[in-house]
């Protein structure tokens, strides 16, 4: 079999012979031009896995290359070589189209990682869904199709992608999809909820520490930079980042090193980072509550999700989805919506988009009868609140719960749930049709409670 070919474009004959002779010892055939008009002919002449090129040449720069590239032959990944601490140009060129970018003088390690990532692209350029393991967004409605292409599309590109939308519209299946269908899908995908770390533990979470690197660190332990190594780093509610974080994450997403806290050497890290938050980050930005240069650093491209109001044909395909889901998690006969349920749901604005109609669904799946869901067990009309407090919130002895400080409000739900639903089975002697009759549910809806509260 041929090896890989790779046009490399550089002005430089120094920069030209040190990357012919890496990608050589790397079993890679090689051309060099030295400007702009060489390169193009050579891409109208013939086919190349890869495109390395300067930022500056002197007939034009890369920029125009790039997007030549993109619209000649899109399949080519084309990296950028800029000088060292330009940033805004690198950002250019990963908004323009390229793959990656790599700084003078070239390091070698990262010139092959680089090339190594880039290849996988041409390996798999065919490839357009990601596994059957990988869950994806569901709907075929002209929004849906918009957002799989883009997502087809940055998943070929190392550049950093913050995904914009409001809670529950599935912005971490989108930055899951984007990893699976890159050259990075055989690496790790470490998701992190930004706002769900206390800061005191953030730099340790991130970068990792030493053994006895401050009170309570009894081992080594590395962080998220490191167990994303070679794979994707996705930042959820990256809004919720305290300034000084802020800006340790900068600094590391820009040069690719990390310092464990305890150690005095940096440690590189091959990364690609995704963010998202529902939050409006560019009025953070306007209020100073989050640094303009780390907004300019991971919003290289943004992708919006739409909301399930914005796509309200695809409901029927998601209903599908989700009731055969909720069925098998918990090993019973699937549900079906009636008309009635159908025409509701496609009218209803969901506030919570997918996530609330996943929650829907669910409660209307243990309130139906007959494997059948109509308007009644939807429940549309009653709001959260009410829902709250209509839950048995006293133990059967007329005293009211009391949520403790340290509980968050779902695990006090379930903890609630859980009292009721015993204490109703040992009433009936674990008799399941007359606990549920006591309930007031239908027998599946308690089979359903027992699964999900452990006690099946």
């Amino acid at each position: 079999m041929a090896n890989q070919r790779v046009l490399i474009v550089d002005d430089e004959p120094d920069i030209r012979e040190l990357l012919e002779l890496t990608l050589m010892r790397m079993g890679l055939d090689t051309l060099s031009v030295p400007d702009l008009k060489s390169a193009i002919r050579q891409i109208d002449q013939h086919a190349y896995d890869l495109c390395l090129t300067d930022m500056r040449l002197p007939d034009g720069n890369g920029l125009e290359l790039v997007k030549y590239i993109q619209h000649k032959c899109p399949d080519t990944p084309v990296a950028m070589i800029t000088a060292h601490g330009n940033m805004e140009l690198a950002i250019d060129s990963l908004k323009a189209g390229a793959f990656d970018f790599v700084s003078k003088p070239v390091e070698i390690d990262r010139l092959r990682a680089l090339v190594n990532q880039a290849l996988k692209i041409s390996n798999t350029s065919n490839q357009t869904s990601p596994s059957p393991a990988v869950p994806t967004m569901v709907g075929e409605s002209e929004a849906m199709t918009q957002l799989q292409s883009k997502i087809r599309k940055l998943a070929r590109s190392q550049a950093p992608v913050f995904i914009q939308g409001e809670s529950g519209t599935g912005k971490e299946l989108v930055a899951r999809q984007i990893h699976a269908l890159g050259p990075r899908a055989e690496g790790p995908f470490v998701p992190v909820n930004c706002g769900a770390i206390p800061s005191e533990l953030m730099e340790s979470e991130f970068f990792g520490h030493k053994k006895g690197a401050f009170t309570g660190a009894s081992e080594d332990k590395s962080g998220f930079f490191q167990a994303a190594n070679n794979g994707t780093l996705f930042l959820d509610e990256v809004a919720d980042l305290p300034l000084a974080m802020q800006v340790k994450l900068l600094r590391s997403i820009q040069e690719k090193k990390v310092r464990t806290i305890g150690s005095q050497q940096e440690t590189d890290v091959d990364v690609r980072i995704l963010s998202a938050t529902h939050k409006n980050l560019d009025a953070l930005v306007a209020s100073g509550e989050f640094r303009q240069d780390l907004f300019y650093r991971i919003n290289v491209i943004n992708l919006p999700v739409p909301a399930l109001r914005e796509r309200t044909s695809d409901i029927p395909l998601l209903c599908q989805r989700i009731l055969i889901r909720i069925a098998e998690s918990y090993e019973l006969s699937p549900a079906r919506l009636d008309k009635a349920a159908e025409n509701a749901l496609m009218s209803y604005p969901f506030p919570g988009n997918v996530r609330e109609l996943e929650n829907i669904l669910e409660r209307a799946y243990t309130l139906c009868e007959d494997d059948r869901i109509g308007l009644r067990d939807l429940q549309l009309e009653q709001t959260p609140a009410a829902a709250i407090s209509g839950a048995n919130n006293s133990n059967g002895n007329g005293e009211r719960y009391a949520r403790p400080s340290d509980m968050n409000l779902e695990d006090y739900l379930m903890e609630v749930e859980r009292e009721v639903v015993e204490q109703a089975l040992e009433e009936t002697r674990w008799n399941r049709t007359a606990a549920a009759k006591r309930l007031g549910i239908t027998f599946r809806a308690l089979r359903y409670r027992l699964k999900k509260l452990g006690l099946d």
